[in-house]
């Protein structure tokens, strides 16, 4: 039975204080969260089996590549991911976010995963009203799989950790200043640049930093981050992501092009539409507005049926009247059905056997 001091994340979260717990006392607040089950999570004392100090918990993620040093929320649904992340948060130890080959496998096992992954550092769990847990986390560094562990009630793995040097050199110094300025402008071509991101961007000195986080914001398929991920090579990496920002911005330019195109365009076709509403405003006023065109209409009326048509093009021509009575003059087939109604009056109908 925990005592007062072990809050559940439930009230952890729904308390007045739960804009930011510290380290300390998260593994208090997970301590008695039950699961979708119903069971109350272990206290402190109940956890399960220890992890060496060289394996980490596995968290497998769909469509979400975590890299070193960015901060993201991920929603966590699977019980042995929630198991997971509380265990963590109680032991006060890195997770590993590892990728899912295929997003829609809801068990996935060790064939499943990339064997790339990122540790990180769960810096807030929340537990929804409606029962969905989250967690906010931070990458830490890049690793490589060695081999999984048995034994767990979730995915547990013997890891090697990648310890990221900032190496420098002429070609790195190059490839940095490219990747902030490309990275800038590509922020910037976006509908509402967010300036938080772009003056984030200038202040970073790092390399392989602002590598990870440009590859992170940028719109790019999961395997295609994935990729990125797995170039431990910092000047290799820089090429990559400096390569595919320049194809995102191409995108982005041809993107505003069309849309500029297109409102031009649009702006055109109804300036021309009040334009015409303007003058057909004008000649009601002057009194020609609606009798003109029913002058007109009556007029063509009278010479369809004063041209002896057969009965079915009698017809035809006369339907297509009624959809010119009803088409404003602005539209594009007016002067088409008008000049094949004035064809078919001077067609010789009446010299035809």
């Amino acid at each position: 039975m925990p005592d007062e001091n072990e809050q559940s994340l439930d009230k952890a979260e729904q308390s007045d204080k739960a804009e930011q717990p510290d380290k300390a006392e998260q593994p208090q607040e997970t301590a008695e969260q039950p699961d979708k089950t119903g069971e109350q999570k272990p206290a402190e004392g109940e956890a399960g089996p220890s992890i060496p100090d060289d394996a980490v918990a596995i968290l497998p993620a769909r469509n979400t590549v975590l890299f070193p040093e960015v901060v993201l929320p991920l929603s966590i649904g699977r019980p042995q991911s929630i198991k997971a992340a509380q265990d963590a948060v109680r032991a006060d130890r890195p997770l590993a976010i590892v990728l899912q080959h295929k997003a829609d496998v809801d068990e996935p096992g060790p064939d499943d995963l990339y064997r790339i992954g990122t540790t990180a550092n769960i810096l807030r769990y929340l537990t929804a009203p409606d029962g969905s847990h989250h967690i906010v986390c931070q990458g830490r560094n890049r690793f490589r799989i060695v081999e999984y562990l048995d034994g767990y009630p979730y995915l547990v793995a013997r890891i090697e950790v990648f310890e990221e040097t900032e190496e420098t050199n002429r070609e790195i110094d190059a490839l940095l200043y490219q990747l902030r300025s490309r990275g800038t402008e590509a922020l910037q071509l976006l509908p509402q640049p967010p300036q938080e991101l772009i003056q984030a961007l200038q202040s970073i000195t790092s390399p392989s930093a602002l590598a990870d986080l440009v590859t992170s914001v940028i719109d790019l398929p999961p395997a295609e981050k994935q990729e990125v991920l797995e170039l431990f090579d910092l000047q290799a990496r820089l090429r990559k992501v400096l390569e595919v920002l320049l194809y995102r911005i191409d995108v982005l330019r041809l993107s505003q092009q069309i849309s500029q195109q297109t409102r031009e365009k649009l702006e055109g076709r109804q300036r021309e539409f009040m334009l015409r509403e303007q003058l057909n405003t004008i000649r009601r006023e002057l009194g020609e507005g609606d009798d003109a065109r029913s002058a007109e209409v009556e007029e063509l009326g009278t010479a369809i049926a004063e041209a002896k048509m057969p009965k079915e093009v009698e017809e035809q021509a006369r339907k297509e009247l009624h959809r010119l009575e009803r088409m404003p003059e602005a539209a594009a087939e007016f002067s088409m059905i008008r000049t094949y109604l004035d064809w078919l009056i001077d067609l010789p109908w009446s010299s035809e056997d």
